[in-house]
């Protein structure tokens, strides 16, 4: 029973240095995504300043997938921290409180979608280790118990509204003046 035990509790650590190096690792795959945030939505300063609404619509698309990936990053940091917090409960998955059971699934969740962090696929294989694989199957495929805003962040395509917004907001920002309607029917054009 005592090397059961002691397997579990090596799990569990190995568990938590993984999930540390994960957290170390999502503050280094920030700084790319900011940059390219930054990039994508000077571009788009610039092409509706030129007038090129469309092309505009197309890089906004990049805006938006660098600042969901840059929340999701957000997302998944709390979780695994939370994970590493509570790890001594994990040596007992039975007991584990729901704020825990959706921080193990969203780092499931989060391992098929996060090539940035290596460390995500081996703590998903523990983490199903201990919780079953049922619980792995339903996390992997995000459904039930994992956060349903993760899924949308990771999963998730840039929405009409969603270009919409960030389009206005650059040109707010930069006193450029755009035709809304005209930025309407470029969308819907794009969406074709």
């Amino acid at each position: 029973m005592g090397f059961i035990h002691r397997k579990t509790s090596k799990q569990t650590g190995k568990l938590k240095t993984l999930l540390g190096l994960a957290v170390a690792r999502i503050a280094a795959a920030r700084r790319p995504r900011l940059a390219r945030k930054c990039i994508a939505t000077d571009d788009v300063r610039q092409l509706l300043t030129l007038g090129h609404l469309d092309r505009a619509i197309h890089r906004a698309e990049q805006v938006i997938v660098e600042d969901n990936m840059l929340e999701a990053f957000e997302m998944i940091e709390l979780y695994c921290k939370r994970l590493i917090e509570h790890a001594a409960k994990l040596d007992k998955p039975g007991e584990c409180t729901e704020e825990i059971r959706k921080a193990a699934a969203a780092v499931v969740f989060a391992a098929g979608w996060c090539g940035d962090l290596p460390e995500l696929p081996f703590a998903r294989s523990i983490l199903a280790d201990k919780f079953g694989s049922d619980f792995a199957e339903a996390a992997k495929d995000g459904t039930g118990i994992v956060d349903p805003m993760l899924v949308w962040k990771l999963s998730g395509d840039a929405t009409s509204m969603e270009l919409k917004k960030v389009i206005k907001e650059i040109a707010v920002e930069n006193n450029i003046v755009v035709d809304f309607s005209e930025l309407q029917e470029a969308i819907k054009d794009g969406e074709d």
